[in-house]
């Protein structure tokens, strides 16, 4: 609008200045078509101007009222750092107006809404940063929200990071993390999408070579949180907290940001994020590496925001998996699914609960694909609810052979997070872009599938597949070896429909997969890379010339789980009947009850036990 005004202006100077008026005044009859055609451009771009103007009149008085009402209100609290008030709006009144105004539609641009918050440049990006979220979330980001989000991104962590000291901002947490939770995702998103070419239009193409190699790198997603994590020093801060040291020497360690709540916060959130996105890349062991100095206990700072402690707990876990550590992963999503359960009943208050509902069930597949290629007892109770889930495809992979690999295919794919892509496309060379949209010749089809070469995600289940098709014979080379105490190799060939030395190669492929190298519970180091190795199968064979020597140790059932499980379900029955009104006394002068009267209320007793009783 501005620059529209500054035009108009600029053509009515240059117009003044070029025409003579005593030439014009004098020739004003004769000259009516050469008039009207220096006037012309000017009714143009006025009009221009007003249609403009009237159509954020427009867009404006369409915004209901509460919605202002609202942002005057987010802002006001904002602007005093209220963090009560701005919690109350950010997880309360933004997703109640959603759903009332703006379920299937955009929330207003921020340039609309500015006169509200007298231009707020600060909140202005904190609502963009709400605005884009929406949009990823509720609706189909297009090429500029994409382009645009990336922008306002940007703003946010330059003026974090370059102001001139820390900023006076104070956010809750749940934002905080919402913001580099959103920043990860969006970045996820784009490298999906920029990887598929032949769906891109000209004017994408076109946009995405002038400006794609920039926009949502791997580098620019990196550095932002890496900066955010040497900002604060959070490293630094958690090392001091474990030595003990006081307030005031760890003031001194950490300097003036990592002081502050905000910038302390961003640099522990930017220590998860950075796990997430080294998974989503592929290096699994720097994925750990980042996460030394955080310890994974119901301690740690991340635990109090439900959405982080539930991510951490999932990455943490695939990447144990990724890296053969079955016991560890195992350990871990024990520990996450466990929280979850207890905690179900505060997550149906929290507009994260399908997110996580979501990520719990892709955990409980991880978990029994874990559980079949490294059986373990560690929690019955878990074990048996991936099993109700999952039941035919833990059948399959428990028995092993060729149908178990479909089934573990099927389960990763559904669990898997979904990687990228750290390259773009060559957008920037033409040549290279009309190869790839060329369609492949037979022979080039055949010989090579381009969505797979093509696919992070099927890289890494190849990977993994082929880990697990080694292993693919150790059930029933199992189910063999327990019902021997000793036997002869030539008998065990024999079952195994193999000769000697494919079943000494066998046995070898058993004794490997026994052993893992698993954390130690107890142990001093606290880094998750760290640990021994361990036996993790209850069964152990010698070979001695032509005899198989087995033993098995036989672990006796825990039974503090279920105890443990089940004083705390009468405990609950017991909090209820505390809770519950006495009965009624009849007062001395009271008549008594006629039978019917007594039947009846008996009745509504019985069914208000039976509607109680399917609730507990």
């Amino acid at each position: 609008m501005a620059q529209q005004r500054t035009q108009l202006w600029a053509a009515e100077a240059d117009i003044d200045e070029d025409i003579d008026l005593n030439l014009a005044i004098g020739t004003y009859a004769q000259n009516d078509y050469e008039e009207a055609s220096l006037q012309q451009p000017i009714a143009d771009a006025t009009l221009q101007a007003m249609q403009a103007h009237l159509s954020q009149q427009n867009a404006f008085a369409q915004i209901p009222d509460a919605v202002k009402a609202f942002i005057v209100h987010f802002h006001q609290a904002v602007l005093d750092n209220n963090l009560a008030e701005i919690t109350i709006a950010y997880e309360s009144g933004w997703n109640k107006f959603t759903e009332k105004f703006y379920a299937k539609t955009e929330w207003p641009e921020a340039e609309l809404i500015a006169p509200l918050v007298n231009d707020d440049p600060i909140f202005l990006i904190l609502y963009r940063e709400l605005y884009y979220r929406h949009v990823y979330s509720r609706l189909q980001p297009n090429i500029d929200d994409r382009f645009h989000s990336f922008e306002n991104s940007c703003e946010l962590f330059n003026y974090l990071l370059n102001s001139d000291g820390p900023v006076q901002l104070e956010l809750p947490e749940q934002w905080l993390w919402d913001i580099i939770d959103e920043f990860i995702y969006q970045y996820q998103v784009f490298c999906s999408w920029r990887s598929k070419v032949k769906s891109k239009t000209e004017d994408e193409l076109v946009m995405l070579a002038e400006g794609g190699p920039q926009v949502w790198s791997s580098y620019s997603v990196l550095n932002v949180l890496y900066s955010l994590m040497q900002k604060s020093k959070i490293n630094e801060y958690i090392a001091a907290q474990r030595e003990g040291k006081s307030a005031e020497e760890i003031a001194e360690i950490v300097g003036e940001y990592g002081q502050r709540p905000l910038y302390r916060q961003l640099g522990y959130f930017s220590i998860v994020g950075l796990l997430r996105v080294h998974v989503l890349l592929g290096d699994f062991t720097l994925a750990l590496k980042v996460m030394d100095n955080i310890e994974l206990n119901q301690k740690s700072p991340f635990t109090r925001v439900t959405a982080c402690h539930v991510t951490t707990y999932y990455y943490v876990g695939f990447c144990y998996i990724m890296l053969r550590r079955y016991p560890d992963a195992i350990r871990t999503f024990v520990t996450i699914l466990n929280f979850i359960m207890r905690m179900k009943q505060y997550h149906t208050r929290s507009y994260q609960y399908d997110q996580i509902s979501k990520t719990a069930d892709r955990m409980y597949a991880l978990f029994a694909m874990c559980h079949a290629l490294s059986p373990s007892r560690l929690d019955d109770n878990i074990a048996n609810i991936a099993k109700e889930r999952f039941g035919e495809q833990y059948a399959k992979m428990s028995k092993g052979g060729e149908d178990a690999l479909a089934s573990f295919e099927e389960l990763f794919l559904y669990a898997c997070p979904k990687f990228i892509n750290a390259n773009s496309p060559p957008y920037d060379d033409p040549a290279a872009i009309q190869s790839l949209l060329a369609p492949p010749t037979p022979a080039e089809a055949s010989a090579v599938d381009g969505s797979s070469q093509l696919d992070a995600t099927h890289r890494h289940l190849q990977l993994f597949l082929s880990d697990v098709a080694a292993q693919s014979q150790i059930p029933t080379l199992r189910s063999f070896l327990k019902l021997y105490t000793s036997l002869g190799a030539p008998k065990l060939a024999n079952f195994l429909d193999a000769d000697e030395e494919e079943m000494v190669q066998e046995m070898m492929v058993v004794k490997q997969a026994s052993r893992s190298f698993s954390r130690v519970p107890g142990s001093s180091s606290p880094g998750l890379l760290d640990g021994e190795t361990i036996t993790t199968s209850d069964l152990n064979f010698v070979i001695a010339e032509n005899m198989v020597h087995i033993t098995e140790s036989t672990v006796g059932r825990r039974y503090a789980g279920w105890f443990i499980k089940n004083t705390e379900r009468t405990q609950k029955i017991l909090d209820d009947l505390k809770t519950m009104p006495l009965p009624a006394t009849r007062a001395p002068g009271q008549p008594q009850q006629q039978p019917q009267q007594q039947h009846q209320q008996q009745g509504q007793r019985e069914s208000k036990k039976v509607g109680w009783a399917k609730t507990a």
